[in-house]
């Protein structure tokens, strides 16, 4: 089953690092990405850029809005996320538990749910 693990943190805490702070912080992410794609268990992933570069966009009576900014206001921000392959959700927490701002901030896991309607149980629910 395929898990997305979206890395949140307080951009504050990234902001106040020291240049070898950072370093060794994306060393380390960079290391944990390698050594999930190796083992098969990682399917893709990115880093982002700060909050302060999101564009959030909204249609509302078929029009556009747009805002400078990220969707929500929060002590956490979304700064990346992992696309796992796992047999479980156990087997994706001790997955995403080696992502190393865990330590920092919180790695938020969601199975992926396949957009195919004949595999949807909430559709297969209501109108099955």
């Amino acid at each position: 089953m395929k898990y997305l693990c979206m890395v949140y943190y307080d951009e504050n805490i990234i902001n106040n690092m020291t240049s070898n702070e950072w370093k060794a912080l994306n060393s380390e992410c960079e290391a944990c990405g390698q050594n999930l794609r190796e083992s098969g268990k990682m399917i893709g992933g990115n880093a982002l850029h700060p909050s302060t570069t999101a564009t959030s966009l909204r249609i509302r009576d078929g029009k556009p809005l747009i805002t400078d900014g990220p969707f929500a206001e929060t002590k956490e921000q979304l700064a990346g996320f992992y696309l796992l392959d796992a047999r479980d959700l156990n087997e994706a927490i001790q997955l995403a538990s080696k992502i190393p701002p865990a330590r920092i901030g919180t790695i938020e896991i969601r199975p992926i749910r396949e957009l195919d309607s004949t595999k949807d149980e909430r559709i297969q629910q209501h109108f099955g």
